[in-house]
Parts: C-alpha cells; sequence; structure tokens
C-alpha cells in the first residue's frame, strides 16, 4: 500500500515537472520581450523623473484654467463630430453586413469567397481610421466628408470581423432543421441565423458608435473636421486653454454619448 502511494507520488512530481519548466520558460520570454522592447523604445525613468517639473509648470501655467468662455466655438464642430460617428457607423454596418455574411464558414460554402471576404475585413482593419483620412484629406479636400469615409472604412474592418465570427458561433441546429423542409437560403437567414444574431448585432454597432466619437476626434487633428479640427487649430495658435475646454468638451461628449448607447442598447436587448 505505501509502496503504491510513493509511486503515485512520484509519477504526479514527474508530471508537474515539465508543466514548471514550460513556466520558467514562458516567464523568461516575457522578462527577456519587456527587456527588449524597453531598450527599443529608449524609455527611461529619470528623463520622466525630469521632464516632471515642466510637465507640472506646462499644465499650471498654460492650460489650467479652461477658458470656458470658448464652449461657443465647439458647438458646430461638436455637431460634425455626431454626424460624421452616426453616418460612420450606418456606412460601416451596411459594408460589414455583406463582409460578415460572406465570411462566415458556416453560411458560405465556397472557401474563395470566405478569404477574400475575410482579407477585406483584415485590409481595412489594418489600416488605421487616420491613415485613411489622410488619404481622402488629400483626395477629396479638408472637412467632414473625408472624416466620414475614414471612420467607415475603419469601423467596416472591424464589424466584418466581428460579425462573422458572432454567425460563426450560431447554433447550426435551427439552420439544418429549416434545411430539412426545404427553407430557401431568404428563409433559413431570416428565420433561423438573424434572430440568433440580432443581440452581437446591436452590441458591437453600438460599440463601434461609441468608437467612432473617438476616431471623429481623432481623424480631425488631420483636417478632417469636427472637434478634432477645432482642437488642432488651437494648440497651432498657441491657445492652450482653448484646448484644455477642447478636451473637457469631447471628455463630456463620449460621457454622453457612452451613456445613451448604453441605455438604448439596453432596452433594445430586453426587447429581443
Amino acid at each position: 500500500m505505501r509502496t503504491n502511494i510513493e509511486e503515485q507520488f512520484a509519477s504526479l512530481k514527474k508530471a508537474r515537472r515539465p508543466g514548471k519548466i514550460k513556466l520558467l520558460a514562458a516567464i523568461i520570454i516575457v522578462a527577456a520581450a519587456i527587456i527588449w522592447s524597453w531598450a527599443g523604445t529608449g524609455f527611461s525613468l529619470p528623463a520622466i523623473m525630469r521632464g516632471a517639473p515642466r510637465i507640472y509648470n506646462f499644465i499650471i501655467d498654460d492650460l489650467i484654467p479652461p477658458s470656458f468662455s470658448a464652449w461657443r466655438k465647439f458647438l458646430n464642430p461638436t455637431l460634425q463630430t455626431l454626424y460624421m460617428a452616426y453616418v460612420g457607423a450606418i456606412f460601416a454596418i451596411i459594408i460589414s453586413i455583406v463582409l460578415g455574411v460572406i465570411s462566415a464558414t458556416n453560411l458560405m460554402a465556397n472557401r474563395l469567397i470566405v478569404y477574400l471576404g475575410r482579407g477585406i475585413s483584415s485590409f481595412l482593419r489594418a489600416v488605421p481610421a487616420v491613415a485613411w483620412a489622410v488619404i481622402l484629406v488629400a483626395a477629396v479636400g479638408l472637412g467632414p466628408f473625408a472624416g466620414t469615409i475614414a471612420i467607415a472604412l475603419g469601423g467596416a474592418g472591424m464589424l466584418g470581423k466581428t460579425y462573422a465570427d458572432s454567425l460563426e458561433e450560431i447554433d447550426m441546429g435551427q439552420v439544418e432543421a429549416l434545411q430539412a423542409v426545404g427553407a430557401s437560403w431568404w428563409q433559413i437567414l431570416t428565420q433561423a441565423v438573424l434572430p440568433q444574431f440580432l443581440p452581437d448585432f446591436f452590441t458591437w454597432s453600438f460599440y463601434r458608435f461609441d468608437l467612432n466619437i473617438r476616431s471623429a476626434a481623432v481623424v480631425g487633428l488631420v483636417g478632417a473636421g469636427g472637434l478634432g479640427f477645432s482642437l488642432d487649430t488651437s494648440i497651432r495658435l498657441f491657445q492652450f486653454r482653448e484646448a484644455t475646454m477642447g478636451i473637457l468638451w469631447i471628455f463630456g461628449l463620449i460621457l454622453v454619448v457612452e451613456y445613451l448607447t448604453a441605455r438604448s442598447r439596453d432596452k433594445i436587448l430586453e426587447g429581443l
């Protein structure tokens, strides 16, 4: 009896040893990656400590207090930002629904079309919205139109992938049941696929709209309109207190939009 226990204990120790070796190897790899990245970026704590007083002086002397009287300057850019975020989200959703359906392996039998759809989504996702904005500003000129298209293209890459992943996770039993009774592709899509897909569709779509508010502020920095353009103008003119007001305005807008979209999403999901 004692021999059996000792043998079991020895086998247990032997089984745990490879796990410890893998854990130690993972720790070494992560530590080496941190050291390599630290050196590659030139990150320096002493430099941060030396620069901290200058950062503090800049904030106290130039940024604070905000120029609250400049709030009217940001009203029209706020509307532009909302327009860009909303219209960009609509176009991104339309494009992404097509990309999601043709990229879902359980809905599209032709693998070439699946790879094509996923390739387009990956390409759109790989190019940041601000890069699209630079290209479009050069092509169509300054203003919110370029920003709207840039946001739409950037959002389509993300939503195309998330829609495809959500569609691939649906219960195929319902699809197979409708196929067994001879339902058409459209009937299968509307009666078996869509009801399962809608919760993820609304969740991701509202989340993308939230991100679009931030993206609209960023693309504006390269001339694509909205709050970002006004913020960039204030900084270029060394009106730093106006810039502080713009930053606070963007922060407040994001909070309001996040609250409203969260409430709207919850109400819609409760009704599904």
